[in-house]
């Protein structure tokens, strides 16, 4: 790939901030590197096929001063989040940071050890414990805690305890209500959409070095191991909860619908040590992440903020999250989570307050501003950015429509892009214009109009290596990891092709915990509405496994379910367990296992209208 050097315009952009932000607080780097007690021998953690799923070395080029081709801000929190090993938070209580995008926490007890969190992978799970216990011996796992229902924090769950472990009750797997829903819903609905963003999000296919990804924000990038899923076997629901595992007090607060829509903090009491989820990180978090989700609420974020410091503030001395350094001190822990808490609340009140003044949301992205005190560095948009946080609170309240009918039905993007350059007086004029706004460094309106250039003529090979080059260009002076590796990862389509879903989420390990509603749900989602107008067909399944019959219906292209005991006039009638419901939905009509009373073809006809999603579908191009 051809990589043009950084422009005057953002080599001049980048060097100012290094008068203008204090580089020279190192208290971030002194907090993050204590009580360091080793890391891994062997930095590549690999799979039972021998493929690196994480290389801990692959950002040690993440050193020194920043090169011009990196927003300084971000390769300092960059530099950061590199260090990995394992860490002695207090006594009795331990981290792995920088085996995966987020931390795992070990909480020693009597006689073990609860593992919070345990990153995205299997096999990157298995290296984060196996290195805890080099240092600290072969203590078996008492307790999971899954903080919230993003796969990051649950996915390696079979490289830390197995589920004969937790069958037998030897292993508690403690989540907040409503965990398992999300995380597959999140996970399994949207999934295909959302992993594909998400390979530009976290620049999983990118080059790793200084003109390509060294960060994400909030960790360095995503593990590429499988991705596993175990039910909990206790589900708080309520503040003030508390549980005793192995001899260590819990007290739990509940915080949905903020960083997660299933998520909560939790307090030990006798270690005096307090867990934040990731509602208090060392950066500005998402409220509508890139690779899309349900916009969260910053009204709420806040308000579960203040809680926390009410209720444990002044108990703590040391307090962590899933991902980031730790903070100690009883002092400094209070003035992280009011400062924390203060900047979702004045990111909400203040959109709100221009909303209501007749402000778009891109408009208000570009006013808002905010008070000295909440400039700190762990407040800077590094993963979350205001100008995409503040579009989120808009679409949150009053959705996509800004209420000027012009743009209440615009043409789609092709249609539309093939107009605006007809009204430019052709792509050679539009590409024209783009290359003056690139010399002139004004990137972004070189970014439109070359996106329209593109999405009319896709095979012009000038507008779309232009484009490949602005993007460049913006990536290079981006604040914010995700924003960086969006631009080069369409840079780098634009110039290589489509580079498909690196890291999958809806795993087989995860689509195996799905309920029975859930999968149905989650076929309906496939289902090609007009090629099945006509069908109409009854199945009525009995899982033996689970004690559960359900009546499927499909008619006018939607497929609906209700749990119902079959009644013998059905098309079809399968008895089954669950595993094998999923297999043969999968494709597999043939193996043992399935008793069948009536005309399976009803199964192949049903297949034959499922339409999966693509993995690779276009994002730069159309």
């Amino acid at each position: 790939m051809d990589q043009l050097d950084p422009s005057p315009t953002i080599e001049q952009s980048n060097g100012a901030l290094l008068s203008t932000l204090p580089f020279d607080d190192t208290a971030d780097f002194d907090a993050n590197a204590r009580g360091f007690v080793g890391t891994l021998d062997d930095p590549e953690i690999r799979n039972a096929a021998g493929e690196v799923v994480w290389d801990a070395s692959s950002f040690d080029f993440v050193d020194g001063d920043a090169p011009s081709s990196v927003n300084p801000s971000l390769w300092r929190q960059s530099t950061l989040m590199r260090t990995h090993g394992l860490f002695e938070l207090a006594d009795r209580v331990y981290q792995v940071r920088g085996l995966d995008l987020s931390n795992m926490t070990l909480i020693e007890t009597d006689n073990g050890v609860i593992v919070v969190d345990t990153l995205l992978s299997k096999e990157t799970g298995a290296a984060a414990l196996a290195l805890y216990r080099k240092f600290r011996g072969d203590r078996p796992v008492k307790a999971v805690i899954f903080t919230h229902s993003h796969a990051d924090h649950y996915g390696g769950v079979l490289g830390v305890v197995t589920p004969e472990e937790v069958a037998s009750g030897a292993v508690e797997i403690i989540a907040p209500d409503g965990f398992l829903e999300h995380a597959v819903s999140e996970n399994v609905y949207a999934g295909v959409a959302m992993n594909r963003r998400a390979g530009y999000m976290y620049g999983a296919a990118l080059a790793r070095g200084p003109r390509g990804q060294l960060g994400a924000g909030l960790g360095m990038t995503l593990s590429t191991g499988e991705v596993t899923l175990i039910e909990p076997t206790l589900t708080i629901t309520t503040t003030g909860q508390t549980h005793t595992v192995d001899g260590v007090d819990i007290e739990f607060q509940m915080a949905p619908g903020t960083e997660a829509p299933a998520e909560m903090h939790f307090f030990f009491p006798q270690l005096r040590v307090l867990c934040m989820a990731e509602n208090a990180t060392h950066n500005l978090h998402n409220l509508l992440t890139l690779r899309g989700a349900v916009v969260r609420d910053p009204h709420m974020w806040s308000q579960y903020l203040t809680e926390a410091i009410e209720l444990y503030a002044d108990r703590t001395d040391v307090l962590f999250a899933s991902h980031h350094w730790p903070t100690w001190g009883t002092d400094d822990i209070r003035a992280f989570l009011e400062t924390q808490r203060d900047l979702y609340g004045y990111i909400h009140d203040q959109t709100l307050r221009l909303l209501n003044k007749g402000l778009t949301g891109p408009e208000i992205a570009e006013a808002i501003e905010f008070p000295p005190a909440l400039e700190g560095w762990s407040t800077r948009g590094y993963y979350g950015s205001v100008s995409h946080n503040v579009k989120a609170i808009y679409q949150r309240y009053l959705g996509w429509f800004d209420g000027n009918p012009a743009r209440l039905w615009p043409h789609p993007p092709i249609e539309a892009a093939k107009r605006y350059v007809k009204g430019f007086g052709g792509i050679d004029q539009v590409i024209a214009q783009a290359q003056a706004a690139f010399d002139e460094g004004d990137y972004r309106w070189a970014a439109t109009l070359l996106d329209h250039a593109v999405f009319a003529e896709p095979d012009n090979g000038a507008a779309k290596a232009l484009l490949a080059d602005t993007f460049e260009q913006l990536g290079y002076g981006a604040e914010n990891g995700p924003w960086r590796n969006f631009f080069l990862a369409g840079a780098t389509e634009l110039r290589e092709g489509n580079f498909g879903t690196p890291t999958e989420t809806n795993a087989p390990g995860v689509l195996a915990r799905l309920t029975p509603e859930q999968l149905f749900d989650a076929i309906a989602i496939t289902i090609d509405g007009p090629k099945a107008w006509d069908l109409h067909l009854t199945i009525d399944i009995t899982l033996t496994d689970l004690g559960q019959s359900f009546r499927l219906t499909l008619r006018n292209g939607l497929l609906t379910y209700v749990p119902k005991e079959p009644a013998g006039d059905a098309q079809l009638h399968l008895t089954l367990t669950k595993p094998r419901l999923l297999a043969l939905f999968s494709g597999d009509t043939t193996s043992p296992g399935v008793d069948i009373v009536g005309d399976i073809g009803v199964v192949q006809q049903l297949q034959a209208v499922l339409d999966p999603g693509d993995k690779s579908f276009n994002i730069v191009t159309p």
